[in-house]
């Protein structure tokens, strides 16, 4: 019996032993299994904060860690739902949902055609505009004595023109975009010329006129004219001067050239003859603006000297003929 005994002890420390090994078996599996997570959670503030948790219940880990949510703020993933793989949380606020809404809303009112516009192709051109450029006026007083006055106007005004060159860029067929390259005078304009002059008066006294020579007598204002003309064909002696006066002197006496005029003046003043009606330049003469020689030469001339027998005469190297002062002259009496 007593042997008996024994192994029946024996035995119940055994199945003791066996159930306890067991049992702390079951809490080390047990351990095992559960497992702790790295769990990031950003609140609505901007902060961020990193907790370590073995919930997997979004709203478990919220509690856990003391975060309560205000009334405008939601949280993602919802309180509803397990954590999720990237293992974090975001509690924002609702109105930041409405604006991200009002953004998309306003977005979606732009139409297609709309971003095309803004899309359209841009075309680039060269083009080249005319523009008037205005003549000007230019007055010139070259009156005289103290005599009535009046305008004439000895050289007309004409525009000129200027090509500027642009490159234009144009979408939708709209101008966008205007840059000058460059610009130059294609035509360049002519002033208008207004002379004042004093209106003349002849006054010239009876004249006698012999076939061997005239003579004639003129006011002083007529007298400065003849020297002034005289002086434009030819100042460069007395000799020069006095051919010039004769050849007027000697078309008064030829029947052919008397028609412009009995005397001198009249034939300085024939169309197209002498400098009188050709240009201009011999006003700057007048008033005495001449040699002293010229005068003398004129004053000889018309109490009857002379020194050829010629109708004609031109700048020397344009006819032939004889050359006096720089002049040739030509055709005979």
């Amino acid at each position: 019996m007593k042997g008996n005994d024994k192994a029946s002890i024996s035995l119940r420390k055994i199945v003791c032993i066996s159930i306890i090994f067991i049992f702390i078996l079951s809490v080390g599996v047990m351990a095992g299994n559960v497992s702790l997570r790295n769990v990031k959670i950003v609140l609505s503030s901007g902060y961020e904060m990193d907790i370590l948790t073995t919930k997997t219940s979004v709203k478990e880990i919220l509690e856990e860690n003391h975060i309560v949510l205000l009334e405008d703020e939601k949280v993602t993933p919802d309180t509803s739902e397990e954590l999720s793989d990237n293992n974090t949380i975001i509690i924002s606020k609702e109105s930041e949902d409405v604006e991200v809404s009002d953004k998309v809303e306003k977005s979606s009112e732009v139409t297609t055609e709309d971003i095309l516009d803004n899309y359209s192709k841009i075309t680039e051109k060269i083009v080249v505009e005319q523009e008037t450029i205005p003549y000007e006026t230019i007055t010139k007083d070259v009156t005289t004595g103290s005599g009535t006055k009046q305008n004439r106007v000895v050289q007309q005004g004409k525009n000129g023109i200027r090509e500027i060159t642009y490159r234009v860029k144009y979408q939708n067929g709209e101008e966008i975009e205007k840059t000058k390259i460059s610009s130059k005078v294609v035509k360049k304009p002519v002033d208008k010329i207004v002379e004042v002059r004093t209106k003349q008066v002849t006054t010239r006294g009876g004249s006698r006129t012999t076939y061997n020579g005239g003579k004639w007598s003129y006011s002083a204002s007529e007298l400065d004219l003849l020297c002034a003309i005289t002086a434009q064909e030819c100042n460069s002696s007395y000799t020069g001067a006095l051919a010039v006066i004769t050849t007027a002197c000697n078309r008064t006496q030829s029947s052919s050239w008397r028609r412009y005029g009995s005397d001198p003046l009249s034939q300085y003043k024939a169309p197209s003859q002498f400098c009188y009606s050709i240009d201009s330049h011999w006003r700057k003469r007048l008033n005495g603006n001449y040699p002293s020689y010229v005068k003398q030469a004129v004053l000889d001339a018309l109490n009857g000297k002379r020194n050829h027998s010629y109708l004609s005469f031109r700048a020397a190297g344009y006819h032939s003929g004889e050359i006096i002062g720089g002049n040739v002259y030509f055709n005979s009496l």
